[in-house]
């Protein structure tokens, strides 16, 4: 099944879903070095979005929160792919300057029917979400 939605960084990016209901900050919630969330009680805290397709709502806070998605591609820890609700500029640029495929604005809500684990791929050259 593929899914249309609007392109916001491009490339090609395949992984397992790790899918947050919660709005995530880069800066804080997402150690750099390890890629792990260590915000006590957020819906992903513990877990490893290394080499996943982040699937959240949108960003919050800090416009650093760009400079750390950069930090997390520059040590091997960064998403394959984000998918947003609607992305808001801070996660816009972390994906575009860190070169992470990120669509958003899909056809249907990818809250409701993606599963942790389920396997993806984002297009993030013609802004699609294709799987199985």
């Amino acid at each position: 099944m593929q899914i249309k939605g609007r392109s916001i960084s491009r490339g090609i990016g395949r992984g397992e879903v790790l899918l947050c209901k919660e709005a995530i900050s880069f800066l804080g919630d997402i150690d750099p070095k390890t890629g792990i969330c260590v915000a006590p009680k957020h819906a992903i805290e513990g877990k490893c979005i290394a080499g996943k397709v982040l699937v959240f709502p949108q960003g919050r806070g800090s416009t650093v929160g760009s400079y750390v998605i950069l930090q997390l591609a520059k040590n091997n820890k960064a998403p394959a792919a984000m998918v947003n609700l609607e992305a808001e500029p801070i996660i816009a640029v972390g994906a575009i300057i860190s070169k992470i495929p990120m669509v958003d604005k899909l056809e249907k809500d990818p809250l409701t029917f993606l599963k942790d684990g389920q396997k993806v791929k984002v297009d993030g050259e013609k802004g699609t979400l294709s799987f199985d």
